[in-house]
């Protein structure tokens, strides 16, 4: 088994350039960029740091690389074996192939497809990838156990000291980028390594600089662990946010965050969609969601930054698969309310739709999902209605037209069972 470190022992501003030199002449540093759409559109001085565009698209390489290349001959000859939602995956397997290490990973059913692809070609030979449970926990409680059987040394996603010195390379690369710290910097947060070693590195050398981790909304693990005073599993989790979607953080991660005490956001998925889409379409990034909590983070109220302030956003990751771009597109119209649902009961009669169209929507409205719920004899039959608004401020006329009209309505509302098979 891996070494042990005491829980709670401190990573320092030392652990992290030192995590630097090994990783210098194997991992480039990524690009800094100024973004003129966020800087403009939330009066700051918006710089995003591209870890999309490092060898494994992830800033998980570092931490992943830094505890490898510290292991003994002895210990890298019985093989490593590791748990991931993806990224930390493709690090261990970048390691593992550039350190020549055998190396098993374990990932969760709903691990991209193209994130799986991506491991098994970044680690070749040396990679033996596993695919099964729900969630990023069941892989992970696959790995220990692969641990304990065999002896091979188990390379925590973030709850390592080794892992989390890594992950604060970026913060010393943002500063030695940008030639002066910064106003904040904001964080994605899962189990805490990139916070924790961002956390470590910055209060030690700049501590002026404002430290924001930006959760989910839907696994906002850290937040929840700094309420109880310890790491607490969520009772649920949303998984749309692969990369971030962790059910508890780690004993390290929270020590390091309960001493330095970040400011904390929690996003909204749709909110999350909606960034990357603007990513996409209007910066030419690809960005997976956890990619986009970082900027998808800035303007909420909770942040406090004055006007003009320097903010970097780690950008943390670009391996998304366009498959679900879907998805992210119908979170994003729910969230800046243009898409909505509703039951009608229709008259089993010809033009009955027609008739519906032409009464209730507006010439810029359209119907994007029309679907019998039940066929059967009677005079009426339900019927579930998708309809997407030109406008958001299109909703109070509309809701006012379906008033006026003889069918029976029900508004599908987001907190409705029925509207997690819609999304």
């Amino acid at each position: 088994m891996t070494e042990q470190t005491p829980t709670g022992q401190a990573v320092t501003a030392s652990d992290v350039e030192a995590a630097a030199r090994r990783l210098d002449d194997v991992i480039p540093p990524t690009p800094l960029h100024r973004n003129e759409r966020l800087s403009r559109q939330h009066g700051l001085d918006v710089w995003l740091k591209r870890e999309d565009l490092n060898s494994v698209r992830s800033y998980k390489v570092r931490g992943a690389y830094n505890l490898m290349s510290r292991l003994s001959d002895e210990q890298r000859s019985l093989g490593v074996v590791c748990a991931s939602a993806g990224n930390h995956a493709q690090g261990v397997a970048y390691a593992a192939a550039a350190l020549g290490v055998e190396a098993r990973v374990y990932l969760p059913r709903t691990t991209p497809r193209q994130k799986r692809q991506r491991v098994a070609w970044l680690g070749g030979k040396h990679v033996q990838v596993v695919v099964g449970g729900d969630t990023y926990d069941d892989a992970a409680a696959a790995a220990r156990a692969h641990a304990v059987t065999t002896g091979a040394v188990l390379i925590p996603a973030f709850d390592d000291p080794r892992t989390i010195a890594g992950q604060g390379t970026v913060a010393k690369e943002i500063v030695e980028q940008l030639g002066y710290a910064p106003d904040a910097v904001i964080v994605p947060v899962g189990g805490g390594g990139l916070l924790g070693g961002t956390l470590a590195w910055l209060r030690e050398r700049h501590p002026g600089v404002a430290i924001v981790g930006a959760e989910p909304q839907g696994a906002a693990s850290m937040a929840l662990a700094l309420e109880r005073g310890g790491p607490t599993p969520l009772e649920t989790v949303d998984p749309f946010v692969d990369g971030a979607a962790v059910r508890m953080v780690g004993e390290h991660t929270h020590a390091l965050a309960a001493r330095h005490t970040p400011r904390l956001v929690t996003v909204p998925e749709g909110r999350i969609c909606v960034e990357m889409l603007d990513l996409y379409q209007s910066d030419g990034v690809i960005s997976e969601p956890a990619g986009a909590l970082a900027p998808a983070a800035l303007g909420l109220d909770a942040l406090g930054l004055p006007e003009g302030a320097t903010v970097v956003c780690v950008l943390s990751g670009g391996n998304n698969d366009l498959s679900r771009y879907a998805e992210i597109v119908e979170r994003a119209l729910i969230h800046e309310g243009k898409k909505h649902y509703f039951l009608v009961e229709f008259p089993q009669e010809p033009g009955a739709l027609r008739r519906f169209l032409d009464d209730v929507l507006g010439p810029d409205d359209d119907i994007t999902l029309f679907e019998y719920v039940k066929r059967n004899n009677r005079e009426t039959g339900p019927a579930l209605v998708g309809i997407e608004l030109g406008a958001a401020e299109n909703l109070p006329a509309m809701l006012e037209r379906m008033r006026r009209v003889p069918h029976r309505i029900e508004r599908v509302e987001p907190d409705s069972p029925l509207f997690s098979f819609l999304t």
